[in-house]
């Protein structure tokens, strides 16, 4: 497996126009994996970086523009790959983080995959439960896990095609132990769904934010925490509130997050049966339910099954 990285680095400047020391390059490897710990992936990175500043060499240099071979997600499994990949937006998540243009679940008919959309790339949005092309992205790995970058040199293309994306369900029983900001009745930009802050979007600028409804929460099963999304759909499922009547109530109120106060009364603490799929440490929740009048040897059941 060293030889594998030492390789792709080497190759990496090679194709460049570059010779560089491979038992240098394999010396810091070793140093950096095996001696301070550090994840593989950060490690060759630290090292390109080290002989990029040693050569006096902008990244761009190591890298061509190429027509990377189609592969399905399945076959993404290690770092440092220029794929393309055609998938379906599963889910978009927020990024707190000022490079990232766009974060999320992409998926095809073998898995799911996290995409980050660089904001450097200056490439177009995408939505939820569209279908892309995204041609020459990078693959990576983060936390033990494969993701796929784009950047400057990728491409995003919409299609029509409606891609069947692996259902990977799971069931669990678990506490909703948190609830996290940015819930409640929120606003979203109505070109990209981004939430507003301010009625700001940091893709458009000022907008007239469009209504939404939702809870961002911890759910514990006792073994692993699992972090959700309740949509509207789930909270009328679970309190009978809807957007208008969340909107209701903050006018009468004059204070929106009076509606998160009313929904964390009724769900903080409470039990919750979750079927949805799993992508590490996030459950994308189909549905959901109270665990009601059970008494305490029925949920020790409960939790032992799922």
């Amino acid at each position: 497996m060293m030889d594998d990285h030492v390789r792709r680095i080497r190759s990496r400047f090679e194709s460049a126009g570059y010779q560089i020391d491979e038992d240098e390059i394999r010396r810091r490897l070793n140093l950096l994996i095996n001696e301070f710990k550090v994840p593989v992936n950060e490690a060759v990175r630290s090292v390109t970086n080290y002989f990029l500043k040693e050569l006096d060499l902008s990244p761009d240099k190591l890298v061509a523009k190429r027509e990377s071979p189609e592969v399905k997600i399945s076959e993404i499994d290690e770092p440092g790959r220029w794929v393309t990949v055609r998938v379906k937006i599963v889910q978009l998540w927020e990024s707190e983080s000022e490079n990232i243009s766009q974060v999320g679940l992409a998926g095809d008919e073998t898995g799911t995959i996290k995409f980050v959309i660089w904001r450097k790339s200056g490439k177009p949005s995408v939505e939820e439960g569209k279908s892309y092309v995204f041609s020459n992205v990078v693959t990576d790995s983060f936390m033990g896990r494969m993701q796929i970058n784009i950047n400057k040199l990728s491409e995003i293309q919409e299609i029509e095609e409606d891609i069947q994306v692996a259902s990977s369900q799971i069931e669990i029983v678990g506490a909703l132990v948190a609830i996290q900001s940015n819930s409640g009745l929120i606003t979203r930009c109505p070109e990209c769904n981004r939430v507003l802050s301010k009625n700001i979007c940091p893709e458009h600028g000022k907008v007239e934010g469009v209504y939404d409804l939702r809870i961002k929460g911890v759910v514990d099963n006792g073994e692993s925490v699992f972090e959700v999304i309740l949509n509207e759909e789930n909270l009328k499922h679970l309190t009978g509130m809807d957007v208008e009547s969340a909107k209701k109530m903050a006018e009468e109120t004059l204070d929106r997050s009076s509606v998160l106060d009313y929904l964390k009364n009724l769900l903080f603490g409470r039990y919750l049966k979750i079927s949805g799929a799993r992508l590490g440490r996030y459950l994308l929740v189909n549905q959901v339910d109270f665990i009601t009048s059970v008494d305490t040897e029925e949920l020790e059941k409960l939790l032992e099954v799922v």
